[in-house]
């Protein structure tokens, strides 16, 4: 593989890739990978109301909620939230109306542009997002006013002091510094948001909250400043912030080919590698140790008013993890134990059925006892992750469903549409007939039953990879990101799907989703 990789690589190169931590051998794999294609899964039927997604019952609430009180009361809680991406794509129809606007005579701008549904939003809606006091006073910093602005009808001028750096920066600062929900004391940011949504579900009973921040390396010293008033907020209500940061491996970077399959290099010919996409987080979360880790969004935060909804659904699927968690522990422990009985045999493969929806094949069925218990352990010693879902209302992403695999078992996964061979009619159909969405609404158990730590990067699904097609400097080029996080990253987990309401799923993905009801709870 050395000698193959010199025949494609310069001396150079092989310094490149082993100073970021990757080998000759990594770098070609992914080559390999990137000409083969993406692997789609298959789609065998999507997950729907008892058939792979469960439901709470009301009356089962209180009691999943005290289950995990308990745990978080002795420490075991703590939130994982991916920020390390700027808000520029939150901010791309400002981008766009901002080129539209700079086409136009300032003095004569066009029917066609007065009637933009971008600016009639901004228009009528820029005194109702949560940074416009912010705006101002950046604004009047240098010398503009922005009342006189909105006048004057001067958009172009207000939205480049919301994007650029002469003003509030917003379109390369991450999205978790963006204001997002106004109070009567001011506006919190995603960030601070986050922070009081863990002291309401992952604190201990000494007080400590325990919260992890995935964010890139040079905005993470504006972050850590950024998040001290909050902290200190929460310690004067009796919460003790335990925050902690992490970036991105360089190990987890991905080469870049061109229309050629030839790697792509910059002006000093040095090859150029680019993040390997959510799925390199996976060793981030790895190094937390957590035992039971909530994963969102940075961009899916709700304001206070929504708050007590969002924390109670939280609980809920923490205290059904515990759950089901402590009855694969208790099998665990039979099944790893001296004398194995039948009726624990039979009972641990009823519970792999009907609690995490993975029947075991008929010749495992069939098989002797020890043949059983040992397949029942593999399948059963793995980490748990149950995942919150939504009725679907359109939001673009991944859903869950059921998978086929190469050897025909069927399992439960998260699935993104770019995983789909749409040309397929048949999975598209299927695509098509999902009936719940994944907010990435996420509560994982990472210890096994003897209370150690799982290696993640065990259970993770290397051929899930996906390639994907941009440009760069006006050419296509083909890069390939890691099997994501909570898709391939999490495939060889074990899974469970819960309905939680839509009330819990309160995405940021544009501006404008700023300005929607469930956003102005806060004020």
């Amino acid at each position: 593989m050395i000698e193959a990789a010199a025949k494609l690589l310069r001396g150079a190169d092989i310094e490149q890739i082993t100073a970021r931590g990757l080998s000759p051998e990594k770098v070609l794999a992914q080559i390999e990978l990137i000409k083969k294609g993406t692997n789609h899964v298959t789609l065998y039927k999507p997950c729907t109301v008892r058939d792979g997604v469960k439901v709470i019952q009301k009356e089962t609430l209180d009691r999943l909620c005290s289950v995990y009180d308990k745990a978080a009361a002795h420490g075991r809680a703590m939130k994982f939230v991916p920020a390390s991406g700027v808000a520029s794509r939150m901010f791309e129809p400002l981008y766009s109306l901002l080129q539209k606007l700079r086409n136009q005579d300032p003095d004569c701008v066009n029917k066609e542009l007065l009637e933009d549904s971008d600016l009639g939003m901004l228009s009528g809606g820029i005194r109702k997002l949560p940074f416009f006091e912010e705006l101002k006073a950046a604004m009047a910093t240098t010398g503009l006013d922005l009342e006189s602005e909105i006048q004057n009808s001067r958009w172009d001028v207000v939205i480049d002091s919301i994007l650029n750096p002469r003003g509030l920066g917003y379109g390369n600062l991450p999205k978790g510094l963006v204001k997002f929900h106004l109070y009567p004391d001011g506006a919190r940011s995603a960030f601070e948001e986050h922070l009081t949504e863990a002291a309401l579900y992952t604190k201990d009973s000494k007080g400590t909250a325990r919260i992890h921040f995935t964010v890139s390396p040079p905005h993470e010293q504006i972050i850590k400043e950024h998040t001290t008033p909050a902290c200190g907020r929460l310690k004067e209500e009796g919460t003790e912030p335990l925050i902690t940061f992490s970036t991105q491996h360089p190990s987890t970077d991905t080469i870049t080919l061109d229309s050629d399959d030839i790697p792509l290099r910059d002006n000093s010919g040095r090859i150029q590698f680019r993040p390997g996409g959510h799925g390199a987080l996976l060793q981030n979360l790895n190094d937390t140790e957590g035992d039971i880790v909530f994963i969102k969004n940075i961009d899916n935060t709700a304001p206070d008013g929504l708050k007590g909804t969002e924390c109670r659904y939280k609980k809920a699927l923490g205290g059904m993890l515990i759950e089901v968690q402590d009855k694969a522990f208790g099998f665990l422990e039979a099944l790893t134990g001296k004398d194995i009985d039948e009726e624990t045999l039979n009972e641990a493969a009823v519970f792999c059925s009907d609690e995490l929806s993975s029947p075991l094949p008929r010749e495992i069925l069939s098989s002797p006892a020890k043949q059983r218990a040992q397949y029942l352990t593999t399948k059963l010693h793995r980490p748990l992750r149950v995942c919150g879902v939504v009725k679907h209302e359109g939001e673009p992403g991944g859903g869950p469903f059921w998978v086929r695999d190469s050897e025909g078992n069927l399992s439960l996964q998260i699935v993104e549409s770019a995983e789909v061979d749409m040309s397929s009619p048949s999975q598209r159909r299927v695509w098509e007939q999902s009936t719940h969405f994944n907010p990435v609404d996420i509560v994982c158990g990472l210890k096994d039953f003897r209370g150690r730590l799982f290696d993640l990067n065990d259970y993770r699904d290397g051929t899930r990879h996906i390639i994907s097609t941009k440009t760069t400097d006006g050419a296509q080029v083909k890069a390939l990101e890691l099997p994501g996080l909570w898709n391939g990253g999490m495939g060889n987990w074990n899974t469970l799907f819960v309905e939680v309401p839509l009330s819990t799923f309160n995405p940021v993905k544009t501006v404008f989703d700023l300005l929607r009801r469930e956003h102005a709870a806060g004020k």
